[in-house]
C-alpha cells in the first residue's frame, strides 16, 4: 500500500522530493530522486519490519518515474528512542511512582514542612537515575559487542550529566538555599560529580610511602580545591613525618586550614559573624606568605595562595579540575564563602575557547536561574522527554513556574507532561503508565488519552479488558464502545459465540447482539443443543437489549424448564415466545417442533385456548407460505406439519373430554 505523501516546503522539484507520513509515535520519510525528465516521484513503502538499532531504520526501495529509474531511502524515523531501552525501564517505572506520589501528596504542607517534602521528592528522582545509570554500567562491562558497549556508555554518560543538572538545580530552585548554606551544597555538588581524580587518590594512598609518590601533591591539591581539608592535613602529616625540616611549616598549614571559617547548616551563626571570621583568618593567611613562611616549599606556597582566593593560583590546576563549574565552586569557597544565590551571576570560566558543549549551557542557564533556559536547553540536548517532564513538575510543584504560560494554550508542565507520555504510548508495556501522566494534565490530558487509547493494538483479550478498565474508570463511554465492538467483531471472526456477545453487551450495541443471538440460534437448528450455556444462562437484565438476545434467553429458560420437568412453567413460557411475537417467524417451527414432546405427554399439558392458540400459529406459519414455497418444502417439514395437526388435534380431544369429565362432577 503506498504512502500517503507531502512535499517538505523548501524542496526543489526539479531534483529531488523529501516526502513523508505521521504515524503516532515515529515519522516514515522517503527521499526520492525524479528521473531526467521528469516524472512522479516514487512512494516508499512501509517495510514488515522495525529497525532494532537506536534511531533510524534504513532500507532501498526502487520506483521508476517516466523519465527512467529512480531510487529512494526510506527512514522510520522514532519518538523517543530510549523507550525501547530495556535498561532504562528502571527509570521509566520507578520514577512514575515518585511523580504519581507528588501529585497526591497533601497540599496543605507549607512552608519548611512543604520545602523539605519537594526536596526529598528531588533527591528520590536523583537516586533512580543513579541505580539506572549504575545498571546501565554494569552492562556496558559485560557487554561483549562493540556497538552494544558503546551504546551503553552514551547512556552512562547521558545519566550522568541528567543528574549533574538535577542535583544543580535541586539546590538552586527546589532547596534555594540561602547564603552560607548555598557553598556547602555547591561543594557536596562537585564532589560527587567530578570523579576524575579518584583514581589518582586511590592509587597515592595505596602506596607503600605516599609523600613520595609522585602524584602526591596533585592529590592534596584535589583535596584543598574540594574544600576537603581533614583529608588534606591528614596526607600534609604524612610528608611532615618523612621530612623533619618541613615541619615548622607543615604546623602553620595546618593550623590555617584548620581555622578555615566553614558556613554552618544549623544556622548556629550569622552571616556578619562568619564574614569576620573569614576576614580575620584572611588576613593571617595573607600575612604568612607575604612574611615566606612557605617560600621553600613551592607547594605549600601554592596551596597558601589558593586559600587565599588567589585567581592565577587555582587556574594553574584548572587540569586537576577539569571542569569550569569546579573551578567556580572552588573560587567561591576561597574568595566568596558567603555568597548569595543571586550572586552567582558572574563571568564563569569555561576552560577553552570556542562555543560551549550543550552541557555547559545548561548549567551556566542554571547558575544565572534562568530556569525556562535549563529547560528549553535540555530538552533539545537530551535524547527523550522525561528528564524535562519530571523537572518541569516538580518546579511546577515549587510555584516557580506558575507564570509562564505557553502561546498556543497550554502551559510548559503540561506541555512537556503530554509529550513524554505520548512517547509512552508507543511501547507495548509503558503504555499503562502514560495513562497516568494524561491524568495529571488539567487541559488536555484527557483528549490525549482518548486519542492514544484508541491506538493501542488489542492483541489479546486480557489487554482488551485491561484497556476497558481504563476507559470505563474514567468515563470514556465511545472508546468503552469502540474496544467492545472490536474485540467483539474478532471474536466472532474466531467463531468464538459467547466472547462475541459478552462483548457486546458490554458494547450495549443492539444490532450486534442481534446478529450474534441469531448465530446461536443458527447453530442450535443444526446441532440441536446450545453452546456457552453458562453465559446464556446468566443474561439476566442484560437480555433487554435486544427483542433476539430476550428470545434467546427466554428459549433457553424454556429447555431448563423441560429438563426439570416443570411441563406446565415450560408450555407457557413456549406459548408466549409465539403470540407476544418475540419469537422470529423462521424459528416458529423449531418451536412448534418442542411442543410436540408436551403434547404427548400422559398428563393434558396445554389447555383447550392454548391448544387453540397453538392450532393458529400453526396455521398462521403454513398459511404465509406460496404454494411454489409448499412445493419446494422437502418431506420432513411436510411430515413435522401433519404430526403436530395430529398431535394437536388429539391434544384438544383429550382437553375437552378432561374439561367435560370435570364439569360433569
Amino acid at each position: 500500500a503506498a504512502v500517503p505523501s507531502q512535499v517538505v516546503p523548501g524542496a526543489d522539484p526539479s531534483a529531488r522530493q523529501l516526502c513523508f507520513a505521521w504515524g503516532p509515535a515515529e515519522v516514515l520519510v522517503c527521499e526520492t530522486l525524479f528521473g531526467r525528465r521528469g516524472g512522479s516521484p516514487s512512494r516508499g513503502e512501509r517495510g514488515p519490519g522495525r529497525g532494532v538499532l537506536p534511531g533510524v531504520l534504513t532500507g532501498c526501495v526502487a520506483g521508476t518515474g517516466e523519465g527512467g529509474p529512480s531510487s529512494s531511502r526510506l527512514f522510520v524515523v522514532r519518538k523517543d528512542q530510549d523507550i525501547y531501552i530495556q535498561t532504562l525501564r528502571k527509570l521509566f517505572n520507578e520514577s512514575h511512582g515518585i511523580f504519581i506520589g507528588l501529585q497526591r501528596s497533601e497540599e496543605e504542607l507549607a512552608g519548611k514542612s512543604r520545602k523539605a517534602q519537594l526536596v526529598q521528592v528531588s533527591k528520590n528522582y536523583r537516586s533512580v537515575i543513579r541505580a539506572c545509570m549504575e545498571d546501565m554500567h554494569q552492562a556496558a562491562i559485560s557487554a561483549r559487542d562493540p556497538a552494544l558497549h558503546s551504546q551503553y556508555s552514551t547512556q552512562v554518560s547521558i545519566l550522568s550529566a541528567m543528574e549533574l543538572i538535577w542535583n544543580l538545580c535541586e539546590i538552586l530552585f527546589v532547596e534555594a538555599a540561602a547564603a552560607g548554606p548555598l557553598l556547602l551544597r555547591l561543594l557536596d555538588w562537585v564532589r560527587l560529580h567530578v570523579c576524575d581524580v579518584d583514581n589518582m587518590v586511590r592509587e597515592v594512598l595505596s602506596s607503600e610511602n605516599p609523600s613520595k609518590h609522585e602524584l602526591f601533591w596533585n592529590v592534596v591539591d584535589v583535596f584543598v580545591l574540594q574544600g576537603r581539608m581533614d583529608e588534606a592535613r591528614h596526607l600534609l602529616s604524612k610528608e611532615a613525618s618523612a621530612n623533619p625540616t618541613s615541619v615548622n611549616m607543615y604546623k602553620i598549614l595546618d593550623d590555617l586550614m584548620k581555622k578555615m571559617p566553614v558556613p554552618s547548616l544549623g544556622n548556629t551563626q550569622t552571616l556578619t559573624e562568619m564574614e569576620l571570621k573569614w576576614q580575620h583568618w584572611h588576613e593571617e593567611c595573607q600575612r604568612y606568605l607575604q612574611d615566606g613562611t612557605f617560600a621553600s616549599n613551592s607547594h605549600m606556597e601554592s596551596i597558601c595562595k589558593i586559600l587565599l582566593g588567589d585567581e592565577d593560583a587555582i587556574l594553574e590546576k584548572k587540569e586537576l579540575m577539569t571542569t569550569w563549574y569546579h573551578f567556580l565552586v572552588t573560587r567561591l569557597l576561597y574568595s566568596h564563602p558567603t555568597v548569595k544565590p543571586m550572586e552567582l551571576r558572574m563571568d564563569l570560566f569555561l576552560g577553552g575557547e570556542g562555543s560551549p558543549e550543550p552541557l555547559d549551557t545548561i548549567l551556566m542557564a542554571a547558575f544565572e536561574f534562568e530556569m525556562h533556559q535549563v529547560i528549553k536547553e535540555c530538552s533539545v540536548a537530551l535524547s527523550n522527554w522525561w528528564f524535562v517532564a519530571h523537572l518541569t513538575d516538580l518546579l511546577d510543584h515549587c510555584k516557580l513556574l506558575q507564570s509562564h504560560n505557553l502561546y498556543f494554550g497550554s502551559n510548559m508542565r503540561e506541555f512537556l507532561l503530554l509529550e513524554y507520555a505520548s512517547g509512552l504510548f508507543s511501547h507495548h508495556s509503558l503504555w499503562q503508565l502514560g495513562v497516568d501522566y494524561f491524568d495529571h494534565c488539567p487541559e488536555y490530558g484527557r483528549v490525549y488519552l482518548e486519542l492514544h487509547i484508541e491506538r493501542i493494538p488489542l492483541n489479546t483479550e486480557q489487554k482488551a479488558l485491561k484497556v476497558l478498565r481504563i476507559c470505563e474508570q474514567r468515563q470514556m463511554h465511545e472508546q468503552v464502545r469502540s474496544i467492545c465492538k472490536i474485540m467483539a467483531m474478532k471474536a466472532l471472526r474466531n467463531n468464538r459465540l459467547g466472547s462475541a456477545l459478552s462483548w457486546s453487551i458490554r458494547a450495549k450495541d443492539a444490532a450486534f447482539a442481534t446478529l450474534i443471538s441469531d448465530r446461536f440460534l443458527k447453530d442450535y437448528c443444526e446441532r440441536g443443543c446450545f453452546s456457552d450455556l453458562d453465559l446464556i444462562d446468566n443474561l439476566g437484565p442484560s437480555m433487554l437489549l435486544s427483542d433476539r438476545l430476550t428470545f434467546l434467553g427466554k428459549y433457553r429458560e424454556f429447555h431448563r424448564l423441560y429438563g426439570e420437568k416443570r411441563f406446565s412453567e415450560a408450555a407457557k413460557l413456549l406459548l408466549m415466545l409465539m403470540t407476544a411475537h418475540i419469537a422470529p417467524c423462521s424459528f416458529w417451527m423449531t418451536l412448534l417442533t418442542d411442543a410436540l414432546p408436551l403434547l404427548e405427554q400422559k398428563e393434558v399439558i396445554f389447555s383447550a385456548e392454548q391448544t387453540y392458540e397453538l392450532m393458529r400459529c400453526l396455521e398462521d406459519l403454513t398459511a404465509g407460505k406460496s404454494d411454489t414455497e409448499k412445493f419446494q418444502d422437502d418431506d420432513v417439514e411436510s411430515m413435522k406439519v401433519e404430526m403436530l395437526r395430529l398431535a394437536l388435534a388429539r391434544n384438544l380431544a383429550r382437553v375437552i373430554v378432561k374439561e367435560g369429565t370435570l364439569e360433569g362432577s
